[in-house]
């Protein structure tokens, strides 16, 4: 079963405790315009190996966050699942996975609590959540499972009722016990928007347990599916896990970012209207794409055909029903197995400018 209560917290922070060995959650106290909330966050797994997986985009970008800044201080349910042209609407759960809210090669693997300064998941939080803090414009956004109201007073702030959301983190391709969590377009993150300075920033979590495949239904780990190493190695590192050469590159056994979505031409001049989309083999064979899809943002698939030499790009003419809205969207390639090799998004102001491509 999904989670119960999915949906996102609109509101300001004010104040926040670090994780510690008696409570490893970050802990934030939001307020909207009548409650207060405490948004718990995960920094430790309760599985091997405990250290999480973290990504803060500090000018975060996507084509969701119009109908996000439009809405009310408060508690807003999400239905969990894109409807109607595209998901664009503010019903719309977040979801790692299809909605390409980020490259999951950038995630990086973090202690909570370690000497030294600016160095652990602890210290990464607060640098932006003191700054929202001190920014009385500043508008969080906490999505994952409410809890409460309760009938006590919470237990780290104080406040009453308690109340509160959690989950702020993946929340498919669990495992063991937590696998009943699993769901699609239910994922938490906590972002920020800071308009002054017209940046949102994106903070998106993940324990190692957790895969990059899931099933577009129940969200549970496909079988055998590859693991997405966190970056490449470091000379101290050992080497990733799952099918990837020693440097972390993909192998013809998982071929996440073997092919990259590099360029669209989402907004033509031509009449007809001509949109492609450019990807590049990053890989040093020669990679055949039949059976290989495209899916648009409202999840039309177009199919592949040719062969990609090595370190060679490949411009693909979209073809319909597949199309690339100028109000923004998002790009996602499949491989043959239907697994998903590289995603991207775009917002409407990159393409807004008639007969330019976009850069990813």
């Amino acid at each position: 079963m999904p989670l119960k209560n999915y949906g996102v917290l609109v509101g300001r922070a004010i104040d926040r405790q670090l994780a510690s060995g008696s409570n490893a959650h970050y802990q934030v106290h939001m307020i909207d315009s009548h409650n207060d909330y405490r948004i718990a966050i995960n920094v430790m797994s309760a599985l091997a190996p405990s250290e999480l997986q973290y990504l803060i985009v500090s000018n975060f970008s996507h084509p969701l966050l119009d109908g996000f800044a439009a809405l009310e201080p408060g508690w807003h349910p999400l239905t969990g699942r894109p409807t109607g042209a595209g998901g664009e609407g503010r019903d719309v759960g977040l979801d790692f996975i299809r909605g390409n809210l980020f490259d999951p090669r950038d995630m990086r693997v973090l202690p909570f609590n370690v000497p030294g300064p600016d160095n652990d998941l602890n210290e990464k939080l607060d640098h932006y959540i003191q700054r929202a803090m001190a920014d009385e414009e500043a508008v969080a956004y906490a999505f994952g499972e409410r809890w409460g109201p309760e009938e006590i007073k919470d237990k780290i702030f104080g406040f009453a009722p308690g109340n509160g959301v959690h989950d702020i983190h993946m929340n498919q391709s669990n495992v063991g016990r937590f696998t009943g969590d699993d769901g699609v377009y239910q994922d938490g993150a906590l972002l920020l928007h800071f308009p002054g300075q017209q940046q949102w920033v994106g903070i998106f979590l993940k324990f190692q347990s957790q895969g990059w495949h899931t099933d577009d239904k129940t969200g549970h780990s496909l079988p055998g599916e590859p693991q997405v190493p966190s970056g490449p190695p470091s000379d101290q590192d050992e080497p990733p896990p799952g099918p990837y050469d020693p440097n972390g590159h993909p192998t013809p056994d998982n071929p996440d970012g073997a092919v990259r979505i590099v360029a669209a031409l989402a907004n033509g001049v031509t009449s007809p209207e001509t949109e492609t989309v450019t990807l590049l083999n990053t890989t040093n064979a020669a990679i055949d794409l039949k059976g290989w899809t495209l899916l648009d943002r409202d999840k039309h698939r177009m199919a592949l055909t040719g062969v990609i030499a090595a370190g060679d790009t490949l411009r693909v003419t979209l073809a319909k029903p597949a199309e690339l809205p100028n109000k923004g969207g998002l790009i996602t390639l499949l491989d043959a197995r239907g697994l998903r090799v590289d995603g991207v998004s775009y917002s409407k102001a990159q393409a807004s400018r008639p007969g330019y491509s976009i850069k990813f």
